[in-house]
């Protein structure tokens, strides 16, 4: 099998480009390792593009960490007042679960074809213009892709689309807001195959089992950190945050962080804070400016979403705007944030009242069809709610989402949308800003990780001791054996610290990600193949 290196070689040259770096020579290079059989010096050309900095002409700040990119957003609606009872609540979930299916189907067959072999596919199908599912044509469409096209469909078929949110819906249900990267990371590993992963998640996956965790799992030999992958897990974090945009962006980073980097990134919280907004607001324009209020103003992606929504504002015709998108982005990949994005700001616009023009015309736009087809119902089909939408989108669904997560393989929507409503409930009632005033640090202080500790994990004990410079030690309370903390990070009241536990004769790493309350520790403890949940008290002298 061929190294890492030599897969992803020149995929990271051009991430680096784009990301703002004078590759130099280095390309040339590149060229005539791969011609050999060298493989530490392709690993040693990878490192030298692993260690290049953006020029100082880069126009752009692209931050990785949320105190960065925090400090970069331009002003917005941090939380907005919500006034929809439990039913209405309910039926807007129930709606982007729907939404979300029926674009996802409906883009399905043609994903990763241009926009030109769509239509021509559909004028020669006499499907042009598209007004229903994609027809299912032998030797033009996959056998495997029958389920998913027009008179075949009895239930959203599998996909990673669709897999993503019921991933996160199992994090968020098992810690609530407190979720970490680290959670999320433990939960692809328990619930997701490998191999039904791809580009930049699949990176993340393999670097999860080497034990580089996030954020270190979403950078080595992962060219594909500016890909879509992140963009469409944001759903699920947009859903259990009602008019809170800036803690749907928050838990959407968290997610995104496990894997992507700088604008792929900012994709998953640009649609995380947008499906927020969407509770409240039905204007489109208004749905962007919000989401945009969460990201770098002065990043590509909101540079493409601001020019998108321009263009939309001054074109009636969609296929001029995409025309506009196309010369300007088109030369990302086919599965890149920044151009996707692009055509979902472009099928909401065009859907703004009517589901079916948004999910038609972002498919039809072509690149990752069903990631932006899914996209855009989403937040249509939230801003509308499950009631107004057109049965011949949604019934044909017959409430069926087939998955590849471990134990959720066959789900009723409307029970998926219950377990989400659930959630959502929950952190509504959870103390946040007040409407459309300044939020609260990412963490309250409300304790110090220094001093002694009697740390509970199952039936072992540990007594952690940590100094001001956040030195320390943990001991074995049982056997005494003592070992140094490593790793140890601090948030305001959020701490992460490593420490080994002996298996008799060898050594697992365990990772404690939690929080400080008063004399309470309380959070999870990650070590090879287990979670457990984990509680300390501070020893008073």
């Amino acid at each position: 099998m061929a190294s890492l290196e030599r897969q992803h070689l020149r995929a990271e040259i051009t991430q680096r480009r784009e990301e703002g770096c004078a590759v130099g020579d280095l390309e040339a290079r590149v060229a005539s390792a791969l011609g050999e059989d060298d493989e530490e010096l392709l690993a040693a050309l990878y490192d030298e593009l692993d260690a290049l900095q953006p020029a100082a002409s880069f126009p752009y700040d692209e931050p990785s960490t949320l105190a960065e990119i925090r400090a970069l957003r331009p002003p917005g609606p941090r939380r907005m007042a919500v006034e929809l009872g439990a039913e209405d609540l309910f039926d807007r979930i129930y709606g982007a679960w729907l939404g979300r299916a029926a674009g996802c189907s409906l883009g399905k067959p043609v994903e990763g074809w241009k926009r030109s072999r769509i239509d021509d596919f559909l004028a020669n199908a006499g499907a042009l213009p598209l007004d229903d599912y994609v027809p299912f044509v032998d030797k033009a469409i996959s056998p495997r892709l029958r389920s998913s096209t027009r008179d075949n469909i009895e239930f959203m078929a599998r996909d990673d689309d669709m897999d993503y949110p019921i991933l996160g819906l199992l994090a968020l249900e098992d810690a609530g807001a407190d979720f970490t990267p680290r959670k999320m990371a433990n939960t692809w590993l328990s619930r997701m195959p490998y191999h039904l992963l791809y580009t930049a998640e699949r990176n993340a996956y393999r670097n999860f089992v080497r034990g580089l965790w996030p954020p270190e799992s979403a950078i080595h030999r992962n060219p594909f950190r500016e890909w879509i992958g992140a963009q469409i897990r944001a759903d699920i974090f947009g859903y259990v945050a009602p008019g809170a945009p800036e803690l749907a962006a928050e838990l959407a980073f968290r997610d995104a962080s496990i894997s992507h980097v700088k604008n792929g990134i900012y994709g998953e919280m640009f649609v995380a804070a947008m499906l927020a907004a969407a509770f409240v607001t039905d204007d489109v324009a208004e749905i962007v400016k919000v989401g945009l209020s969460e990201i770098p103003a002065n990043c590509r992606l909101a540079e493409a979403v601001r020019e998108t929504l321009g263009w939309c504002r001054t074109s009636a015709d969609w296929e001029q705007v995409w025309e506009r998108i196309d010369e300007r982005y088109g030369h990302y990949h086919g599965v890149h944030t920044i151009n996707n994005a692009a055509l979902v700001v472009m099928g909401l616009y065009f859907g703004n009242r009517d589901f079916q023009d948004g999910i038609v015309v972002a498919v039809r736009g072509g690149w990752d069809t069903d990631c932006n087809g899914a996209t855009v119902g989403s937040v249509l089909g939230l801003k509308f709610g499950a009631a107004a939408l057109p049965g011949k989108w949604i019934g044909v669904l017959n409430d069926r989402l087939m998955s590849s997560v471990r134990d959720c393989n066959d789900n009723r929507i409307s029970d998926l949308a219950t377990r989400t409503h659930r959630v959502a409930t929950e952190l509504m009632t959870t103390p946040h800003s007040k409407p459309d005033q300044p939020a609260p640090p990412l963490a309250a202080v409300d304790g110090a990780l220094q001093g002694e500790w009697r740390l509970q994990l199952a039936q072992a004990e540990w007594v952690l001791r940590v100094q001001r410079d956040l030195s320390g030690t943990v001991e074995d309370a049982t056997s005494g054996d003592v070992s140094k903390l490593r790793n140890v990070e601090t948030d305001g009241n959020k701490v992460r610290f490593r420490f080994p536990i002996d298996k008799g004769g060898w050594s697992v790493d365990v990772d404690f990600e939690g929080v400080v309350r008063g004399d309470r520790l309380v959070g999870n403890c990650f070590g090879d193949g287990f979670e457990m949940h984990a509680t300390g008290v501070r020893q008073r002298p």
